[in-house]
């Protein structure tokens, strides 16, 4: 659960599978990141699956960026070395600002449980006030990239609000 007098957050989620976007696999990694919404007390205001393909990824990351309707939005799938593994590529065309540390803390967090976390190429970053990160498409994956990411969503959403964050921990 979000703490007392946490800043709510609007949390789209985008799943990047061809075979989920044609009704053949059931969208896992996506359920696993809109329960983490519900249990953490975020507004998930936008979902859905699309294609491994740049056509299809880039002009949903910028209408849910630009139209300023999500904080947050977490992508899952497409960043491995599969020849249609595109969203890291897609991702970094829509970014403003990159924030390395965070995908390499996730890889390194995944690697207590796969030594497959490493070859992950997800990244992170900001387009505007809203900020972006690729998660794996593994439930697993995206369990492992929530530990991590799940603390720091609030503060940095806050940053890119221009509200006042702390900044030490206790």
């Amino acid at each position: 659960m979000s703490s007392p007098g946490a800043l709510p957050l609007r949390i789209g989620v985008l799943t990047v599978s061809d075979a989920g976007s044609r009704g053949e696999r059931v969208d896992a990694s996506g359920q696993v990141l809109a329960d983490w919404c519900r249990d953490a007390g975020h507004d998930l205001v936008a979902k859905e699956t699309v294609p491994d393909q740049t056509e299809m990824i880039v002009p949903t990351l910028l209408r849910w960026a630009d139209r300023g309707e999500v904080d947050l939005i977490v992508t899952t799938g497409g960043t491995g070395f599969g020849p249609r593994d595109v969203t890291p590529e897609a991702t970094r065309a829509v970014l403003d600002r990159n924030s390395p540390g965070l995908p390499e803390t996730i890889r390194r967090r995944g690697t207590e449980k796969t030594p497959y976390a490493p070859l992950s190429r997800g990244l992170a970053g900001s387009r505007g006030s809203v900020f972006i990160v690729n998660l794996p498409g593994s439930p697993g994956g995206v369990k492992d990239g929530l530990v991590i990411l799940g603390p720091l969503a609030e503060h940095v959403v806050g940053l890119l609000r221009a509200r006042e964050t702390p900044h030490r921990q206790s």
